[in-house]
């Protein structure tokens, strides 16, 4: 009987331990988001505040809960964990949501391994992948292995983008946006939360901080919008594709915009209307080039449309050949 007392009194201490953990981070100061309709708080909201904030981690998307006997809590682009056991300053993990939702690629093979003294690729030999050239400087500068982990595919093309995907995040180049702001983060705590966590975790929870709105995302304000083109030099013949990224106040994507764009031609104008944007802010419309002058850039006037709010860009492109 004495290993059931023992399994007993451990049991009492990991449960007292959590109970106290969950008491003492609901006394501590919270910070109420509107835009999501959820709370940040202690140890959480330290970590959001001094590894990031909104650029790394997102809008908080539930408020903190037990989970398979942990205390966590999901935003946008990651699970925040309390790991009570580990040393400062490791208490606050990330998830590994890169790999719990299947994105690791198989090893590199050994003759694509960069040399050791490579100045803008890096091999990473505990997953076997490399990180490169602008992916590479926003690791560094930007929390490196404790917010990222380590890489586990290279980069890659997915829906015309260049994006990379590690062990607790992914990685998007928008070479659209200003050059501060290309690289983003995408949202795995969100495609990990609509999977597989309680979707009554995810709605918005009442607060003594504020109103809990209607919807899990405030409306935008303002929009901007970004226009980019998939070939900057085309022949005169087959097809070009537009790729527009509407965002909000806070810099997020706005879902269910009107965009249309002003194709300039030499010989007249050409007027498209592309499909709303997405969740994450992107649409896209591919159309045929014609048969235009060479030599002669074609410019692209696009408008974003939004209720009462509209917003516009400008790119080109010059047909050659």
């Amino acid at each position: 009987m004495k290993w059931v007392k023992q399994a007993i009194t451990i049991g009492l201490i990991v449960g007292w331990t959590l109970t106290s953990t969950v008491y003492a981070m609901a006394q501590t100061p919270s910070r109420y988001f509107p835009e999501t309709g959820h709370s940040v708080s202690g140890v959480f909201l330290t970590f959001f505040d001094t590894r990031g904030g909104l650029e790394i981690f997102g809008y908080p998307i539930t408020d903190q809960f037990e989970e398979n006997g942990r205390l966590v809590q999901y935003f946008q682009r990651v699970r925040m964990e309390w790991h009570p056991e580990n040393p400062e300053p490791y208490k606050v993990q990330l998830g590994l949501l890169g790999d719990l939702l299947g994105y690791r690629a198989p090893p590199i093979p050994a003759s694509q391994i960069p040399p050791a003294n490579h100045p803008q690729r890096r091999y990473y030999p505990e997953t076997g992948h490399t990180l490169s050239y602008a992916f590479l400087a926003y690791y560094d500068t930007h929390g490196g292995l404790d917010i990222f982990g380590y890489p586990i595919t290279e980069f890659l093309i997915e829906n015309g983008r260049i994006v990379q995907y590690f062990q607790r995040g992914k990685m998007e180049w928008h070479p659209e946006n200003p050059r501060d702001r290309r690289v983003q983060l995408g949202f795995l705590g969100e495609i990990y939360a609509e999977k597989y966590v309680d979707s009554e975790r995810l709605k918005p929870s009442a607060s003594s901080l504020g109103p809990a709105p209607s919807a899990t995302r405030a409306t935008a304000a303002t929009i901007s919008v970004s226009a980019s083109l998939k070939y900057a030099i085309t022949g005169r013949g087959g097809t070009q594709t537009l790729y527009v990224y509407v965002t909000d106040q806070w810099g997020k994507g706005v879902q269910g915009v009107q965009v249309s764009f002003v194709a300039h031609y030499s010989d007249g104008d050409r007027r498209f209307d592309m499909p709303p944007t997405d969740s994450t802010g992107y649409t896209s419309y591919t159309f045929n080039v014609g048969n235009p002058l060479p030599g002669y850039a074609v410019v692209i006037d696009v408008l974003a449309t939004l209720g009462g709010q509209s917003a516009s860009n400008q790119t080109s492109f010059l047909p050659w050949w």
